[in-house]
Protein backbone atom coordinates (compact mmCIF):
# COMPACT_ATOMS: atom_id res chain seq x y z
CA UNK A 1 0.00 0.00 0.00
CA UNK A 2 1.26 3.77 -0.65
CA UNK A 3 2.19 5.90 1.91
CA UNK A 4 -0.55 7.03 3.63
CA UNK A 5 -0.91 10.86 3.47
CA UNK A 6 -1.32 12.77 7.03
CA UNK A 7 -4.03 15.03 7.51
CA UNK A 8 -1.94 18.37 6.91
CA UNK A 9 -1.36 16.78 3.66
CA UNK A 10 -4.41 15.75 2.58
CA UNK A 11 -6.20 19.25 3.73
CA UNK A 12 -3.05 21.30 1.59
CA UNK A 13 -3.62 19.20 -1.77
CA UNK A 14 -7.71 19.02 -1.69
CA UNK A 15 -8.30 22.58 -0.96
CA UNK A 16 -8.04 23.64 -4.27
CA UNK A 17 -10.76 21.41 -4.44
CA UNK A 18 -12.51 22.44 -1.62
CA UNK A 19 -12.74 26.27 -3.13
CA UNK A 20 -13.50 25.07 -6.14
CA UNK A 21 -16.71 23.82 -4.48
CA UNK A 22 -17.37 26.06 -1.95
CA UNK A 23 -17.84 28.60 -5.21
CA UNK A 24 -19.56 26.30 -7.26
CA UNK A 25 -22.12 25.71 -4.37
CA UNK A 26 -22.42 29.72 -3.42
CA UNK A 27 -23.82 30.07 -6.96
CA UNK A 28 -26.26 27.31 -7.14
CA UNK A 29 -27.78 27.48 -3.54
CA UNK A 30 -31.05 29.03 -3.44
CA UNK A 31 -31.56 31.61 0.03
CA UNK A 32 -34.82 31.13 1.61
CA UNK A 33 -36.39 31.77 5.02
CA UNK A 34 -37.48 29.60 7.46
CA UNK A 35 -41.00 31.59 8.54
CA UNK A 36 -42.05 31.74 5.04
CA UNK A 37 -42.75 28.04 5.16
CA UNK A 38 -44.80 28.21 8.58
CA UNK A 39 -48.60 28.33 8.46
CA UNK A 40 -48.76 30.92 11.27
CA UNK A 41 -52.67 31.91 11.13
CA UNK A 42 -52.76 28.48 13.00
CA UNK A 43 -50.80 29.16 15.95
CA UNK A 44 -52.32 29.64 19.31
CA UNK A 45 -50.91 30.11 22.85
CA UNK A 46 -49.65 27.73 25.00
CA UNK A 47 -50.70 27.91 28.80
CA UNK A 48 -47.93 30.21 29.92
CA UNK A 49 -49.72 33.44 27.86
CA UNK A 50 -53.18 31.92 28.41
CA UNK A 51 -53.80 29.21 25.77
CA UNK A 52 -54.66 25.83 25.62
CA UNK A 53 -52.34 23.37 26.51
CA UNK A 54 -51.62 20.52 23.61
CA UNK A 55 -53.81 17.66 22.82
CA UNK A 56 -52.93 14.56 20.98
CA UNK A 57 -56.75 15.25 19.07
CA UNK A 58 -54.94 18.57 18.09
CA UNK A 59 -52.16 16.74 16.01
CA UNK A 60 -53.25 16.00 12.20
CA UNK A 61 -50.14 13.59 11.26
CA UNK A 62 -50.34 10.11 11.66
CA UNK A 63 -48.33 8.11 14.05
CA UNK A 64 -46.05 7.60 11.68
CA UNK A 65 -45.38 11.18 10.22
CA UNK A 66 -45.04 12.05 14.10
CA UNK A 67 -42.13 9.57 14.44
CA UNK A 68 -40.07 10.53 11.31
CA UNK A 69 -40.79 14.32 11.78
CA UNK A 70 -39.48 14.18 15.10
CA UNK A 71 -36.78 12.06 14.53
CA UNK A 72 -35.53 14.24 11.74
CA UNK A 73 -36.11 17.49 13.98
CA UNK A 74 -33.95 16.40 16.64
CA UNK A 75 -31.25 15.35 13.86
CA UNK A 76 -31.27 19.07 13.00
CA UNK A 77 -31.17 19.96 16.78
CA UNK A 78 -27.86 18.01 17.06
CA UNK A 79 -26.18 20.27 14.56
CA UNK A 80 -23.58 21.44 16.86
CA UNK A 81 -22.70 17.72 17.49
CA UNK A 82 -21.70 17.82 13.54
CA UNK A 83 -20.36 20.92 13.46
CA UNK A 84 -17.64 20.01 16.15
CA UNK A 85 -16.59 16.91 14.48
CA UNK A 86 -16.77 18.78 10.74
CA UNK A 87 -14.46 21.88 12.46
CA UNK A 88 -12.12 19.39 13.64
CA UNK A 89 -11.35 17.43 10.67
CA UNK A 90 -11.08 20.14 8.12
CA UNK A 91 -9.12 23.46 8.68
CA UNK A 92 -10.99 26.36 9.81
CA UNK A 93 -9.06 28.65 7.74
CA UNK A 94 -9.22 29.46 4.06
CA UNK A 95 -12.16 27.52 1.80
CA UNK A 96 -12.69 24.75 4.41
CA UNK A 97 -13.31 27.56 7.37
CA UNK A 98 -15.53 29.58 4.74
CA UNK A 99 -17.54 26.29 4.11
CA UNK A 100 -17.70 24.80 7.79
CA UNK A 101 -19.38 28.03 8.65
CA UNK A 102 -21.81 27.67 5.85
CA UNK A 103 -22.84 24.37 5.97
CA UNK A 104 -23.63 25.25 9.68
CA UNK A 105 -25.51 28.15 8.77
CA UNK A 106 -27.72 26.44 6.10
CA UNK A 107 -28.42 23.70 7.96
CA UNK A 108 -29.49 25.65 10.95
CA UNK A 109 -32.61 26.74 9.17
CA UNK A 110 -34.03 23.16 8.77
CA UNK A 111 -33.99 22.97 12.63
CA UNK A 112 -35.59 26.32 12.88
CA UNK A 113 -37.94 25.64 9.99
CA UNK A 114 -39.37 22.01 11.25
CA UNK A 115 -40.27 23.13 15.29
CA UNK A 116 -41.81 26.42 13.86
CA UNK A 117 -43.92 24.27 11.84
CA UNK A 118 -44.24 21.41 14.60
CA UNK A 119 -45.24 24.36 17.21
CA UNK A 120 -47.25 26.46 15.48
CA UNK A 121 -50.15 23.17 13.81
CA UNK A 122 -49.69 21.27 17.04
CA UNK A 123 -48.49 18.16 15.44
CA UNK A 124 -46.39 16.74 18.43
CA UNK A 125 -46.27 17.39 21.97
CA UNK A 126 -43.71 20.32 22.07
CA UNK A 127 -43.09 19.94 25.93
CA UNK A 128 -42.12 15.99 24.82
CA UNK A 129 -40.05 17.24 21.93
CA UNK A 130 -38.06 19.86 24.16
CA UNK A 131 -37.55 17.18 26.50
CA UNK A 132 -35.86 14.75 23.75
CA UNK A 133 -33.85 17.50 22.77
CA UNK A 134 -32.36 18.26 25.92
CA UNK A 135 -31.56 14.34 26.13
CA UNK A 136 -30.14 14.02 22.56
CA UNK A 137 -27.95 17.89 22.59
CA UNK A 138 -26.66 16.27 26.18
CA UNK A 139 -25.60 13.36 24.90
CA UNK A 140 -23.85 14.51 21.79
CA UNK A 141 -23.04 12.45 19.22
CA UNK A 142 -19.86 12.14 16.51
CA UNK A 143 -21.03 10.71 13.79
CA UNK A 144 -17.96 9.79 12.13
CA UNK A 145 -16.15 7.63 14.96
CA UNK A 146 -19.70 5.71 15.29
CA UNK A 147 -20.19 5.20 11.38
CA UNK A 148 -16.17 3.85 11.12
CA UNK A 149 -17.21 1.41 14.43
CA UNK A 150 -14.31 2.96 15.92
CA UNK A 151 -15.91 3.96 19.11
CA UNK A 152 -14.22 1.25 21.59
CA UNK A 153 -10.49 2.02 19.92
CA UNK A 154 -10.55 5.46 19.93
CA UNK A 155 -7.32 5.99 21.08
CA UNK A 156 -5.63 3.39 19.09
CA UNK A 157 -6.89 4.51 15.43
CA UNK A 158 -7.48 8.01 16.59
CA UNK A 159 -4.62 9.05 13.69
CA UNK A 160 -6.67 7.29 11.20
CA UNK A 161 -9.94 9.23 11.91
CA UNK A 162 -9.95 12.73 9.98
CA UNK A 163 -11.07 14.18 7.08
CA UNK A 164 -11.31 11.53 4.77
CA UNK A 165 -13.90 9.69 7.17
CA UNK A 166 -15.49 12.57 7.43
CA UNK A 167 -16.35 13.64 3.93
CA UNK A 168 -17.46 9.82 3.52
CA UNK A 169 -19.67 9.82 6.09
CA UNK A 170 -21.10 13.13 5.55
CA UNK A 171 -21.81 12.13 1.53
CA UNK A 172 -23.90 9.37 2.67
CA UNK A 173 -25.87 10.83 5.40
CA UNK A 174 -26.86 14.32 3.44
CA UNK A 175 -27.85 11.73 0.71
CA UNK A 176 -30.01 9.72 3.79
CA UNK A 177 -31.42 12.55 5.57
CA UNK A 178 -32.36 13.80 1.82
CA UNK A 179 -34.55 10.65 1.02
CA UNK A 180 -35.87 10.84 4.66
CA UNK A 181 -36.70 14.05 4.90
CA UNK A 182 -38.64 14.09 1.25
CA UNK A 183 -40.44 10.63 2.25
CA UNK A 184 -41.05 12.54 5.31
CA UNK A 185 -43.23 14.95 3.25
CA UNK A 186 -44.93 13.00 1.79
CA UNK A 187 -45.82 10.68 4.98
CA UNK A 188 -47.36 14.10 6.70
CA UNK A 189 -50.46 14.51 4.48
CA UNK A 190 -50.22 18.25 4.14
CA UNK A 191 -48.79 20.19 1.05
CA UNK A 192 -47.30 22.84 3.21
CA UNK A 193 -45.36 20.22 5.25
CA UNK A 194 -43.99 18.81 1.90
CA UNK A 195 -43.21 22.38 0.66
CA UNK A 196 -40.91 23.01 3.31
CA UNK A 197 -39.46 19.51 4.06
CA UNK A 198 -38.93 19.40 -0.09
CA UNK A 199 -36.89 23.10 0.29
CA UNK A 200 -34.97 20.95 3.27
CA UNK A 201 -34.10 17.73 1.32
CA UNK A 202 -33.06 19.97 -1.70
CA UNK A 203 -30.03 21.81 0.76
CA UNK A 204 -29.16 18.38 1.58
CA UNK A 205 -28.43 17.15 -1.52
CA UNK A 206 -26.17 20.34 -2.36
CA UNK A 207 -24.55 19.39 0.76
CA UNK A 208 -24.06 15.93 -0.44
CA UNK A 209 -22.62 16.74 -3.74
CA UNK A 210 -20.00 19.08 -1.96
CA UNK A 211 -18.52 16.23 -0.15
CA UNK A 212 -18.70 13.48 -2.33
CA UNK A 213 -16.76 15.98 -4.75
CA UNK A 214 -14.17 16.28 -2.05
CA UNK A 215 -14.36 12.44 -1.39
CA UNK A 216 -14.13 11.83 -4.85
CA UNK A 217 -11.00 14.17 -5.79
CA UNK A 218 -9.51 12.12 -2.47
CA UNK A 219 -10.47 8.82 -3.93
CA UNK A 220 -8.56 10.37 -7.23
CA UNK A 221 -5.42 11.65 -4.51
CA UNK A 222 -4.92 8.45 -2.37
CA UNK A 223 -7.31 5.65 -3.94
CA UNK A 224 -6.24 3.16 -1.36
CA UNK A 225 -6.79 5.57 1.44
CA UNK A 226 -9.77 6.73 0.57
CA UNK A 227 -11.58 3.50 -0.42
CA UNK A 228 -10.69 2.42 3.55
CA UNK A 229 -12.49 4.90 4.50
CA UNK A 230 -15.51 4.77 2.97
CA UNK A 231 -15.40 0.92 3.30
CA UNK A 232 -15.34 1.94 6.78
CA UNK A 233 -18.15 4.12 6.80
CA UNK A 234 -20.04 1.86 4.33
CA UNK A 235 -19.79 -1.10 6.52
CA UNK A 236 -20.45 0.70 9.72
CA UNK A 237 -23.33 3.48 8.76
CA UNK A 238 -25.63 4.84 11.40
CA UNK A 239 -27.99 7.52 10.63
CA UNK A 240 -27.14 9.89 12.60
CA UNK A 241 -30.17 10.29 15.09
CA UNK A 242 -28.56 6.96 16.34
CA UNK A 243 -29.03 7.12 20.10
CA UNK A 244 -31.81 9.62 20.75
CA UNK A 245 -35.18 9.43 23.23
CA UNK A 246 -37.09 6.42 20.60
CA UNK A 247 -34.85 6.14 17.90
CA UNK A 248 -35.51 2.11 17.77
CA UNK A 249 -39.23 2.51 17.57
CA UNK A 250 -39.65 5.27 15.01
CA UNK A 251 -36.72 4.06 13.30
CA UNK A 252 -38.50 0.84 12.84
CA UNK A 253 -41.96 2.70 12.09
CA UNK A 254 -40.12 4.64 9.42
CA UNK A 255 -38.59 1.51 7.62
CA UNK A 256 -41.63 0.04 7.81
CA UNK A 257 -43.85 2.57 6.11
CA UNK A 258 -41.23 3.38 3.74
CA UNK A 259 -39.51 6.49 5.18
CA UNK A 260 -35.99 4.84 5.11
CA UNK A 261 -35.85 1.27 4.86
CA UNK A 262 -32.79 -0.66 3.61
CA UNK A 263 -33.82 -0.96 -0.01
CA UNK A 264 -33.49 2.90 0.08
CA UNK A 265 -30.79 3.05 1.63
CA UNK A 266 -28.72 0.28 -0.63
CA UNK A 267 -30.62 1.96 -3.76
CA UNK A 268 -30.62 5.59 -3.35
CA UNK A 269 -27.78 5.97 -1.34
CA UNK A 270 -25.09 3.66 -1.33
CA UNK A 271 -25.22 2.48 -4.68
CA UNK A 272 -25.32 5.74 -6.76
CA UNK A 273 -22.48 7.24 -4.51
CA UNK A 274 -20.34 4.50 -5.19
CA UNK A 275 -21.04 4.19 -9.22
CA UNK A 276 -20.36 8.13 -9.30
CA UNK A 277 -17.06 7.27 -7.70
CA UNK A 278 -16.04 4.07 -10.29
CA UNK A 279 -15.25 2.12 -6.93
CA UNK A 280 -15.63 -0.98 -9.02
CA UNK A 281 -14.78 0.22 -12.30
CA UNK A 282 -11.66 1.66 -10.89
CA UNK A 283 -7.96 0.39 -11.58
CA UNK A 284 -5.42 2.55 -9.57
CA UNK A 285 -5.81 0.53 -6.39
CA UNK A 286 -2.41 -1.52 -4.93
CA UNK A 287 -3.34 -4.92 -3.60
CA UNK A 288 -4.54 -3.71 -0.41
CA UNK A 289 -6.67 -1.33 -2.25
CA UNK A 290 -8.36 -4.61 -4.05
CA UNK A 291 -8.81 -6.58 -0.89
CA UNK A 292 -10.52 -3.15 0.61
CA UNK A 293 -12.48 -3.37 -2.32
CA UNK A 294 -13.54 -7.28 -2.06
CA UNK A 295 -14.53 -6.57 1.65
CA UNK A 296 -17.13 -4.01 0.48
CA UNK A 297 -18.48 -5.83 -2.44
CA UNK A 298 -19.04 -8.40 -0.02
CA UNK A 299 -20.45 -6.09 2.55
CA UNK A 300 -23.41 -5.09 -0.54
CA UNK A 301 -24.14 -8.52 -1.30
CA UNK A 302 -25.20 -9.44 2.34
CA UNK A 303 -26.55 -6.19 2.51
CA UNK A 304 -29.01 -7.48 -0.40
CA UNK A 305 -29.66 -10.17 1.33
CA UNK A 306 -30.53 -8.68 4.43
CA UNK A 307 -32.57 -6.31 2.09
CA UNK A 308 -34.68 -9.05 1.02
CA UNK A 309 -35.45 -11.10 4.28
CA UNK A 310 -36.32 -7.36 5.89
CA UNK A 311 -38.83 -6.76 3.02
CA UNK A 312 -40.59 -10.11 3.51
CA UNK A 313 -40.46 -9.67 7.23
CA UNK A 314 -42.72 -6.43 6.49
CA UNK A 315 -44.60 -7.63 3.66
CA UNK A 316 -45.71 -10.33 6.36
CA UNK A 317 -46.49 -7.80 8.83
CA UNK A 318 -48.21 -5.35 6.66
CA UNK A 319 -50.55 -7.98 5.48
CA UNK A 320 -51.37 -9.34 9.23
CA UNK A 321 -52.18 -5.46 10.12
CA UNK A 322 -54.49 -5.21 7.69
CA UNK A 323 -56.80 -8.37 8.36
CA UNK A 324 -56.97 -6.91 11.36
CA UNK A 325 -58.22 -3.66 10.68
CA UNK A 326 -60.40 -5.65 8.19
CA UNK A 327 -61.59 -7.32 11.05
CA UNK A 328 -62.23 -4.52 13.47
CA UNK A 329 -64.17 -2.99 10.46
CA UNK A 330 -66.74 -5.10 9.77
Amino acid sequence: MARALTQLELLQELAPVAEENVNRHLKIARDWNPHDYIPWDEGKNYPALGGPDYDPEQSQLSEVAKAAMITNLLTEDNLPSYHRVIADNFSMDSAWGHWVGRWTAEENRHGIVMRDYLVVTRGVDPAALEADRMVHMTNGYDPMLAAAGRADELEEHADELGILHSVAYVTFQELATRVSHRNTGKACNDPIADKMLQRIAADENLHMIFYRNICGAGMDLAPDQTLRAVTDIVTNFQMPGAGMPNFRRHGVLMAKHGIYDLRQHLEEVVQPVLRKWRVFEREDFTSEGEKTREELAAFLEQLEKDTLKFEEMRDRALAREAKKRERQAS
